[in-house]
């Protein structure tokens, strides 16, 4: 049994924790409570009841970063990988440390600097059926429904270093790529031989990092609700091979992520 390279948890940090449930919760329709963590604010989002988010406050942290997404990846062994990180010149910048009945995780960044994050699930409260749904990737990230995690951009400085990185930590191999044109190649990346994600260079992007796309059933209406919640459209909707529309968007607070689903709503 191996977890290792599956998506499995994405996390918002933000200024505003109120204004974040708010926002996504009418953007996506997730329901979010707080976690029940003592003497630290968590929040967690579930979509049609399942866990598919989390969000922190970077409010009173020291040096905090910009209100920003994080993509947890699965590991079978979080110390094991967070040393083959720091060997392949990637940033062990937190951790490994334990979150009690949740798992053990490290967050780093690779050697262009993209962020993202590692969780060595916690076995021993899970049933056999959540055992088996984490096995196949399934939980948080799941292609076939709204709501969940859908698919993982690196804009990156060097993406074919990128690619040889992760490719050594999770198993990815390439997909299909394609020519951009000027913005150079668009190169799939594949988990257990489906896509899960695509790298590209930096494009707009200031600096390496990961965009989390998350499904959403009528690109255009939900633009429409990411506009009237407070955030701000800089991309699309737009035609992706596949059929499938894009479009990427910012929250209130300015932390970026996309949506991707066909054009209208679909019954």
């Amino acid at each position: 049994m191996s977890y290792q390279g599956n998506p499995c948890w994405y996390e918002l940090g933000t200024g505003d924790l109120d204004a974040a449930q708010a926002f996504y919760g009418a953007v996506l329709g997730w329901e979010i409570a707080d976690a029940g963590m003592k003497d630290f604010p968590y929040l967690l989002a579930r979509s049609g009841g399942e866990m598919v988010a989390g969000m922190m406050s970077l409010a009173e942290q020291e040096f905090a970063p910009p209100p920003n997404w994080l993509i947890y990846f699965a590991v079978d062994d979080c110390d094991r990988t967070a040393g083959e990180i720091a060997r392949a010149s990637g940033r062990v910048m937190r951790g490994p440390a334990d979150i009690p009945g949740t798992g053990r995780f490290a967050i780093a960044a690779d050697p262009q600097g993209a962020v993202f994050g590692i969780l060595e699930p916690d076995m021993s409260g899970m049933s056999a059926e959540d055992i088996a749904r984490a096995e196949r990737g399934e939980g948080a990230f799941d292609q076939r429904k709204d709501g969940h995690g859908n698919w993982h951009e690196l804009m990156s400085s060097d993406p074919e270093a990128g690619f040889a990185f992760y490719a050594g930590l999770f198993g990815w191999t390439k997909g299909e790529a394609m020519d951009m044109g000027p913005m150079g190649s668009y190169q799939l990346f594949r988990h257990k031989g489906t896509d899960i994600g695509g790298m590209m260079g930096l494009g707009n992007a200031p600096m390496p990092v990961w965009l989390p796309y998350f499904g959403a059933n009528g690109i255009v209406g939900a633009i429409s609700r990411v506009k009237a919640a407070g955030g701000s459209v800089s991309h699309g909707p737009v035609e992706v091979p596949g059929g499938a529309f894009i479009a990427v968007c910012t929250d209130p607070q300015g932390a970026w992520f996309a949506l991707v689903g066909p054009r209208e709503h679909t019954a």
